[in-house]
C-alpha cells in the first residue's frame, strides 16, 4: 500500500502544474492533499473517479483557503471530517478562530489503521497564531489521536507546520523564534512522540538531510535553503508494517514537495 502526503497549495493550481498525470504515473493507492483551497465543486472529482478513486473533501468555510482532500482506491470503513462528533470540541469555537470551520482535518479508518490528514495552523509570521496553535490544536489532535488508538493504531500525515529538531531546516539558529520552529512548536511535536508515535522518515532516515518546503523567495528551492515540515507520523504498533518512508523532492508543483511511506 503506497500513501502519499501532499501540499499542493492549491489543487487547482496543482492541477495546471500536472497533478493528474503525476498521480496517474505514481499510482498511490491513497493520496492525501493539503491547503487544497477549494470548494468540491471546483473539483473534477469524475477525474479523480476515473483514476480510480474515491473523493473525500474537507473545504474550509472561507473560500480559496486551507482545506484537505484524501483520493483513495480502497474505500475506507469510515471517513470522519474535522473532529469527532463524540470529542470535546469545545475549544475550536468562534473565540478560538473558527478552527472547526477551516477544513483541517480528515480521518479514514482502514481495516488495520486510522489515517488522518491534517493541515495544522500555522502560527504566523507574527506569531498571532501560536498560542490556538500550541494550547489548543496540538494539545486536542493529540488527545483525539489517543482516543483513536483505543481502537486502532493511527497513521498522521500531512503539512504539520513545525521542522522537528534542528536538522529539519536549513538555518535553525536564526529561525529559533520563527513560525514553525519556535520552543512552543517543536514542544508540540515532542509531546507527539513522548506519548510514542513515530516519525517514520527519521525512523529510517535519522542522520539525512531533506526538506519538504521552500520559501518562494531568494531561489530558496534552487539553493535547498528549505525546512522539513510535512510529515508521516505513526503509532507504535503500525511502525513495523511500514516498509519505508520517502521525501519526493524532485516534484515541483508547489512550494512543498510530496511525502510518502509504503506499508506491507
Amino acid at each position: 500500500m503506497k500513501i502519499i502526503s501532499f501540499n499542493v497549495n492549491g489543487i487547482r493550481a496543482a492541477i495546471t502544474k500536472g497533478l493528474y498525470d503525476w498521480i496517474e504515473s505514481e499510482k498511490p493507492d491513497v493520496i492525501c492533499l493539503q491547503e487544497t483551497k477549494a470548494q468540491p465543486e471546483q473539483i473534477d472529482l469524475q477525474k479523480f473517479s476515473e483514476l480510480g478513486y474515491y473523493s473525500y473533501i474537507n473545504s474550509a468555510v472561507k473560500k480559496g483557503y486551507s482545506g484537505t482532500a484524501i483520493f483513495t482506491r480502497i474505500k475506507p470503513l469510515s471517513v470522519t471530517m474535522d473532529f469527532d462528533k463524540k470529542f470535546d470540541t469545545e475549544l475550536f469555537s468562534d473565540s478560538y478562530g473558527n478552527l472547526t470551520r477551516e477544513g483541517r482535518l480528515i480521518t479514514a479508518e482502514f481495516q488495520d489503521f486510522y489515517l488522518l490528514t491534517a493541515y495544522v495552523p500555522n502560527a504566523k509570521n507574527d506569531l498571532t497564531r501560536l498560542a490556538i496553535r500550541h494550547d489548543v490544536w496540538d494539545k486536542k489532535l493529540l488527545e483525539y489521536i489517543q482516543m483513536l488508538e483505543l481502537t486502532k493504531p493511527i497513521l498522521l500525515c500531512g503539512d504539520l507546520n513545525v521542522a522537528h529538531r534542528e536538522i529539519d531546516l536549513a538555518n535553525p539558529k536564526q529561525n529559533e523564534k520563527s513560525a514553525g520552529f519556535t520552543v512552543e512548536e517543536r514542544q508540540g511535536f515532542d509531546n507527539f512522540m513522548n506519548h510514542g508515535l513515530i516519525d517514520t522518515f527519521r525512523y529510517f532516515y535519522p542522520d539525512t538531510v531533506k526538506y519538504s518546503w521552500w520559501s518562494m523567495r531568494m531561489n530558496a528551492r534552487q539553493r535547498n535553503v528549505g525546512w522539513r515540515i510535512d510529515y508521516f507520523v505513526c503509532s507504535q504498533a503500525l511502525i513495523a508494517k511500514i516498509q519505508d518512508a520517502f521525501i519526493l523532492d524532485q516534484v515541483i508543483m508547489s512550494d512543498h514537495c510530496p511525502v510518502m511511506v509504503e506499508i506491507k
